[in-house]
């Protein structure tokens, strides 16, 4: 991947990766292999528990009590997956549906819903997050390679990810 020198970006525009953290890489471009091992994923919408109010009416229903649409649990992925190979096949097996759409200009997948809860269900900064070992990626989950022991977090925010403690400058 270029960076240039110049912004610290890469040719999507993604801000610079913190020190120590994963560098994104090109959908495609990663070999996955047969090498199956292990990480954590679960699936939250514990914000929205909290804000029932804002939510739209019909969607009630569709929040878990305890806001868990999918506990930790360890799962198996492969060698060179992202985060989006895992999300999809994961939801698809435990039958929990996932809607996305590929957005060009950052190169990734967008999860525009899970559980058929939705950006802007709960308000107009409301929307799903991905969290990776205690910290929210600056670009997209089809750009993030999962490793070995990885705890991976998707959690809706009904605040652009303060609530959640993955609000711009909060990492």
């Amino acid at each position: 991947m270029q960076i240039d020198p110049k912004t610290g970006k890469d040719k999507y525009r993604t801000e610079p990766v913190p020190e120590g953290k994963p560098i994104p890489v090109e959908p495609g471009s990663v070999k996955v292999t047969k090498n199956a091992k292990t990480c954590t994923m679960s699936i939250e919408c514990k914000t929205i528990v909290d804000n029932l109010a804002s939510l739209n009416k019909e969607k009630v229903e569709l929040v878990p009590e305890d806001g868990i649409i999918m506990p930790a649990t360890e799962v198996t992925f492969y060698e060179g997956e992202s985060v989006f190979n895992l999300l999809q096949r994961e939801t698809k097996r435990n039958k929990i549906h996932m809607e996305f759409s590929n957005t060009p200009i950052y190169n990734s997948a967008y999860i525009e819903g899970i559980n058929n809860l939705y950006e802007f269900d709960c308000g107009e900064l409301s929307g799903w997050m991905y969290k990776v070992n205690g910290w929210f990626p600056n670009y997209g989950c089809s750009r993030y390679v999962i490793k070995e022991g990885d705890i991976i977090e998707w959690i809706y925010t009904c605040d652009l990810g303060r609530d959640i403690g993955g609000g711009l400058n909060e990492q």
